[in-house]
Parts: C-alpha cells; structure tokens; sequence
C-alpha cells in the first residue's frame, strides 16, 4: 500500500515542550501552534486519503519534501537559483521537527504508531508553493 498527500502552507516543525508549575507539580504541555499543526495534517491526512490505514505490524517508509518560501528581499538571482534548486534551505526547522511532527500527527490514524517507520527521508527545498508532499508506504526489505 502507499498513500500520498499534501499539507500547504510553510513546513513547520515539532516544539519542544513546554512546562508550567502546578502547586508542586510541573505540568507538560504541546505549545498551540504544534497542536495546530499535527490537526492540519491529521485533516489533510483525511481529505486527501480517507480512512486508509497500514497494518499494526507493517514497516513503514515515509518520504516528506518539505518546501519553503521564497524570501521576498532575496535577489531575483537568488531567488532563481533557489527555484530552480541550486540553493536550498539551511533554516529552521530542521529536518528531524519536521518529521516528527508528521510523524506523530498520523499515530493512531495512518498506523498504529511511528516506531513503525524503518525507512524516512526528509528533503527541504524552495518553492514558490510552500508545502509538505508526504509519502508512506510498505517498506521494502533491502
């Protein structure tokens, strides 16, 4: 099996988490626009897929290109190598945030949960269209 869809707007990545004292207790917590995001790609994740979902105990390979923005200040030279991949993104979020994130958003709706993944990549470019394209299917066995 193998499914593949597209989260618009700028790659984001998976914050930290933030803590919060309660008495004498520390409280954790997911910060909001993490949250949001992980219901953005749960929801294109849906729209773009439906309820497909993989096996509890298949092995799983996920590919994600994730396009940035253009910087509008950046020279019109600039800005064409960067369209045309010579220059590519070395700014955050780094690419294991931007995995997470996916990854943990589709625990429990695309698969049973990430330790599922044996095989991923993570590609950052520029585009004129920022997005993530995710890819999951069956990994193979060499």
């Amino acid at each position: 099996m193998k499914v593949k869809f597209i989260v618009f707007g700028s790659p984001q990545g998976k914050a930290r988490p933030r803590f919060v004292n309660r008495g004498k207790f520390m409280k954790a917590y997911t910060p909001d626009a993490t949250v949001d995001y992980e219901n953005q790609i749960r929801a294109e994740f849906y729209r773009q897929c439906g309820k497909r979902r993989f096996g509890d105990n298949d092995m799983l390979d996920m590919r994600i290109m994730a396009y940035y923005s253009i910087p509008a200040s950046t020279s019109k030279k600039k800005q064409k190598a960067m369209e045309e991949g010579e220059m590519r993104p070395t700014k955050k979020p780094d690419f294991d945030n931007i995995g997470k994130v996916v990854a943990d958003a589709l625990n429990s709706i695309a698969y049973r949960d990430d330790a599922q993944v044996v095989d991923s990549q993570i590609r950052k470019f520029y585009s004129r269209n920022p997005r993530l394209e995710v890819t999951i299917q069956t990994a193979s066995k060499r």
